[in-house]
């Protein structure tokens, strides 16, 4: 008769997200030697995949069963990193005007042109919002992109300020 459960071995492992968000994990990268009297049958983790929610240290349980029925349980941590930026993109150089007042303000929505991540895109900013009579001429512009685990990306573009067109000249009559 066998009664002794199995000797569960476990080792911790750190995984990264690929360009799709996802990661996964197979027994064989859990075990580390789990061992029987006489002999396993089977092994197998609760969880194997992973996605963005899952960045940090993620309990998974290893189950291992032998011939006879007997089985035990250990954990080990899997964490999980994103390690992949994000990219930015940007619209095509880009034109504003100024108003009557030699001012004009810009939004990140103006420049920004499908910016992604393989998880998720936490901020988007511009270097520069509001132009004025000083920026009459072409202004590099930087968008930066960063998401949720900290990772930047930036691009450049060439923002066109032009001066404030005034009301048509009043039209000239001949006699």
């Amino acid at each position: 008769e066998d009664n002794i459960a199995p000797t569960v071995s476990t080792q911790n492992i750190t995984v990264q997200l690929d360009a799709n968000g996802t990661a996964s994990i197979t027994v064989e990268d859990i075990n580390n030697g789990s061992s029987d009297n006489c002999e396993i049958e089977s092994m197998s983790i609760d969880v194997t995949s992973f996605d963005c929610t899952a960045v940090g240290d993620n309990t998974v349980t290893l189950t291992v069963t032998d011939v006879n029925g007997n089985s035990a349980k250990a954990t080990a941590v899997v964490t999980v990193e994103d390690n992949i930026a994000p990219i930015a993109s940007y619209s095509a150089p880009f034109t504003i005007q100024l108003d009557e007042t030699g001012s004009a303000t810009i939004t990140v929505d103006d420049i920004n042109n499908g910016s992604s991540d393989n998880c998720d895109v936490a901020s988007r900013t511009l270097s520069k919002y509001t132009f004025t009579t000083a920026d009459i001429g072409i202004v590099p512009l930087t968008l930066t992109v960063t998401d949720s685990s900290g990772l930047t990306d930036a691009c450049v573009v060439d923002v066109t300020v032009e001066a404030a067109t005034g009301p048509d000249p009043p039209e000239a009559i001949c006699d």
